[in-house]
């Protein structure tokens, strides 16, 4: 590192295969090529994901305060600790980026300068605020963590969600997520092994995403059903529905068609040779396979959820959230005439300009 380099830390509590730990190695790339010297903070040891060697990595382990009865005092000595920790081995940071609640609910009781907080998800889906049972204490809490520094959301109708939910004591910006388009390149060239054959370039269609309700592979299935199903189905993803949709799987009769591949680290192979990526989804942050395909020119349907994808894709290229049939249409269309769908990647999401971006909007 750099001598008297300004210094970014960027906390989240793990590294594990997600869009949001993928998106703090991109963003720390990002502060790295504006001159910074980068660290990332995590509370727990999983990673799963290769680490990117421009950045500095620490551990503090968080499990040992949770043995603390009152989570307001256990996130309270948990911050000083985090505080010291920084302080004393990393320095005093120009930037402090919290990334997910777990992060949150902690540097919310930081005295470190320059907080800011990455809101990632639409608020009302991921904290079930459109539930009434308890929806004041939900609320009152939330406040409590996110209008003590500036909240930037992955995109506009994120912090559209935000405000709405929680109010105009919130101050937030919108700056999108980064995407290192050379680096999705380069990783897009690495060899994939697969047990089957079917899976030739140009030859099938591919979907990106943990098995959970929020990816709505149950729509996703139903949908290529009612396809064309001119090409396999491959699903790359782990989660807690990988039963449950398999299951589904099976009662359509669709086992020779779609294919699981569970998670892997370097999705970006599957994604380059793919004829068309579909998503499903029922609400999201961003949607980072959205950009990370484009980078590779592959030609991508997406529902219409809240939050992201229609800030990146063309109306034609979306559907409305839980419609069957019409996602099967869709499928159809990509798989008969992928370039109709094919749309450039935009400068904008290159990790430089989205880290200077934060610079800029810290010193406004």
């Amino acid at each position: 590192m750099n001598q008297g380099s300004k210094i970014a830390v960027l906390i989240i509590s793990a590294i594990k295969g997600g869009g949001a730990e993928r998106s703090v190695l991109t963003l720390g790339q990002g502060f790295y090529e504006l001159g910074y010297e980068v660290h990332i903070l995590r509370f727990k040891s999983l990673t799963e994901y290769d680490l990117n060697p421009n950045l500095s990595y620490h551990m503090l382990k968080f499990k040992p305060y949770k043995l603390i009865p009152s989570e307001r005092i256990r996130h309270q000595l948990f911050a000083g600790a985090v505080d010291k920790f920084i302080t004393k081995k990393i320095g005093q940071p120009d930037i402090v980026l919290s990334n997910l609640e777990p992060s949150d609910r902690v540097m919310v009781y930081s005295k470190l300068p320059n907080i800011m907080y990455i809101i990632r998800n639409d608020i009302s889906h991921k904290f079930k605020l459109t539930e009434s049972h308890k929806l004041d204490n939900k609320i009152s809490r939330l406040q409590h963590i996110y209008k003590t520094h500036p909240c930037i959301c992955v995109s506009k109708g994120v912090e559209s969600d935000l405000q709405a939910r929680l109010g105009p004591d919130i101050i937030s910006t919108t700056i999108y997520n980064a995407f290192d388009k050379q680096l999705i390149e380069e990783m897009s060239h690495e060899s994939y092994s697969t047990p089957h054959k079917v899976l030739q370039p140009n030859q099938y269609i591919l979907h990106v995403g943990s098995l959970t309700y929020q990816k709505a592979h149950d729509v996703l299935i139903k949908a290529y059903a009612k396809s064309s199903m001119a090409y396999p189905l491959v699903l790359l993803g782990k989660g807690k529905l990988l039963e449950q949709t398999k299951e589904l799987v099976k009662d359509l009769g669709l086992e020779d068609k779609i294919i699981f591949l569970g998670f892997n680290k370097n999705p970006y192979p599957y994604m380059k040779h793919a004829r068309g990526l579909v998503l499903s989804s029922r609400f999201e942050g961003f949607v980072r396979v959205i950009p990370e395909a484009l980078a590779l020119q592959v030609p991508v349907v997406s529902t219409n959820c809240p939050s992201g994808p229609s800030e990146m894709l063309p109306s034609d290229s979306l559907v409305p959230v839980d419609d069957v049939e019409a996602l099967a249409i869709k499928m159809t269309e990509l798989m008969n005439d992928p370039q109709r769908f094919k749309v450039d990647f935009d400068e904008k999401f290159l990790p430089k300009n989205i880290a200077q971006q934060y610079v800029d909007y810290l010193a406004s």
